[in-house]
C-alpha cells in the first residue's frame, strides 16, 4: 500500500494539485483555474476541496502523510503567512497555513501525524528537481527558474535552505550591470532585467525600433504571438539580431551564475522555466562567460559543459524513477575531482508538485 502526500502548486493562473507516493509515483493530478480576485478564502476553499477529493480517493490504498503547498510570493515560514505576493492581492499577512490546517482538520485529514507545509513555489520546484529531477542524488543544488523574471531555490543536504528570513535564492536580483536598467525592486541592473523572458522582449523591441533588425520589426508589428519563442526561432534560423539577443542573454546569465558559483560552490545548478528551452541559443555564451568570471568554475568545469548537460538531459524522470542518478563523468573512487554541472531541469512544470509533496512527506 503506497503512502502518499498531496503537492499543491498555487500559481497566478492555475491551481494544480497532485497525489504522489513517497517513492515519487504520480497517482493523479487535478488543475482548476485560480480565482485570486475572489479573495484568499475562496481559493483556500477550492484547494482544500481538491485535497480532500484526491486524498479520499487514494486513502484506501495507503496512508495520507500531508500536504505541501507552493505559493508565489514571500512566505513567513514561522507564521505560515504570505508576506507579499504581486499575483495575489489581498493575501498580505493572510494566515494561509493555519486556514488550510483548519479546513483539513475539519475533514479529519490531519490525523496520524499528517502535516501541512507551506513554502515559496520556487523552493518547492528546487526540492522537486533535487528529489527526482536533474539534481537527483545530489545533496546540494540550486534551481534557477527563467520565466518572466528569475526565481530560485537552494537545497543543502537535501533540505531547502531558506535563509534567515525565508528569502534566500533571489538570484534574479543579483546585480549584473551597475547603473543598468531599472528593476521593480528599486535596484538598477538586476539579472532578471537582462536574462529573463521580459528581458528578451525588451531587447527585441529595442532592436526592432533601431531599424537594424527588419525580421524582428516585421514580427513585432504583424505577429500576435510575438514572444521569446518566436525570437528564439529566428535566432536558430540564423537571424543575426535575434542571435545577438540570446548571446547577450547568455552573457548576463553567465555573470549571474559565476557569482552564484563563487559564493555557493554547489555540485549542480539547474535552469528551469520556459526560457530554458532556448538553451541552444544562449548556453555557449553562458558557459564561456562563467569560465572567464568564476575562478571556482574555471577550476571545476567539465571539459565540454554542453555535452555533460546533454548527458543529464537524457535522463528523463521515468528513466531515473526509483534509481539514483550518477554524476556525469564520475570521479574515480577516493578522488576529489568532482565537476560543477550546469544543466536544464527535467520535471518541467511538475517540479513544484513533486517538491511540495516531498516537503510534506519530510515534514
Amino acid at each position: 500500500m503506497p503512502d502518499f502526500s498531496i503537492g499543491v502548486d498555487l500559481g497566478g493562473t492555475n491551481l494544480r494539485i497532485a497525489a504522489i507516493t513517497r517513492e515519487g509515483q504520480l497517482l493523479e493530478k487535478l488543475t482548476v483555474p485560480t480565482r485570486t480576485a475572489q479573495g484568499p478564502d475562496r481559493t483556500i476553499d477550492e484547494m482544500c476541496n481538491a485535497i480532500h477529493q484526491l486524498s479520499a480517493k487514494h486513502r484506501a490504498a495507503g496512508k495520507f502523510m500531508g500536504a505541501g503547498i507552493g505559493v508565489l510570493g514571500i512566505i513567513d515560514m514561522q507564521t505560515g503567512k504570505v508576506r507579499k505576493s504581486a499575483n495575489f492581492p489581498g493575501w498580505e499577512n493572510y494566515p494561509v497555513r493555519a486556514e488550510i490546517e483548519r479546513r483539513l482538520r475539519a475533514c479529519d485529514l490531519l490525523e496520524n501525524n499528517a502535516r501541512v507545509v507551506l513554502d515559496n513555489d520556487a523552493n518547492m520546484a528546487a526540492l522537486g528537481e533535487q528529489w527526482l529531477g536533474a539534481a537527483r542524488g545530489v545533496p546540494n543544488a540550486a534551481v534557477i527558474t527563467l520565466g518572466t523574471g528569475i526565481g530560485g531555490g537552494i537545497v543543502l543536504n537535501g533540505k531547502i535552505w531558506a535563509g534567515m528570513n525565508g528569502m534566500a535564492g533571489e538570484f534574479g536580483h543579483m546585480t549584473v550591470e551597475p547603473d543598468g536598467v531599472p528593476c521593480g525592486c528599486g535596484n538598477h541592473g538586476c539579472a532578471e532585467r537582462y536574462a529573463s523572458a521580459s528581458a528578451i522582449m525588451r531587447m527585441a523591441r529595442e532592436a526592432a525600433a533601431s531599424g537594424e533588425a527588419p525580421s524582428l520589426a516585421q514580427a513585432a508589428s504583424s505577429d500576435a504571438e510575438f514572444a521569446p519563442k518566436l525570437i528564439y526561432n529566428l535566432a536558430m534560423q540564423g537571424d543575426e539580431p535575434a542571435r545577438i539577443i540570446f548571446r547577450t542573454f547568455g552573457r548576463y546569465l553567465g555573470i549571474m551564475l559565476a557569482d552564484a558559483i563563487n559564493v555557493l560552490d554547489l555540485e549542480v545548478y539547474v535552469l528551469a522555466g520556459g526560457v530554458a528551452a532556448a538553451w541552444d541559443a544562449f548556453a555557449p555564451t553562458m558557459f564561456a562567460e562563467m569560465r572567464i568570471r568564476s575562478l571556482v568554475y574555471a577550476a571545476m568545469a567539465p571539459d565540454d559543459p554542453m555535452r555533460e548537460s546533454q548527458i543529464m538531459e537524457g535522463r528523463t524522470p521515468s528513466s531515473v524513477e526509483h534509481k539514483q542518478i550518477s554524476r556525469a563523468n564520475p570521479s574515480p573512487e577516493g578522488s576529489n575531482d568532482a565537476k560543477i554541472l550546469v544543466t536544464r531541469a527535467l520535471l518541467g512544470s511538475d517540479a513544484g508538485l513533486y517538491g511540495a509533496a516531498h516537503a510534506a512527506e519530510q515534514g
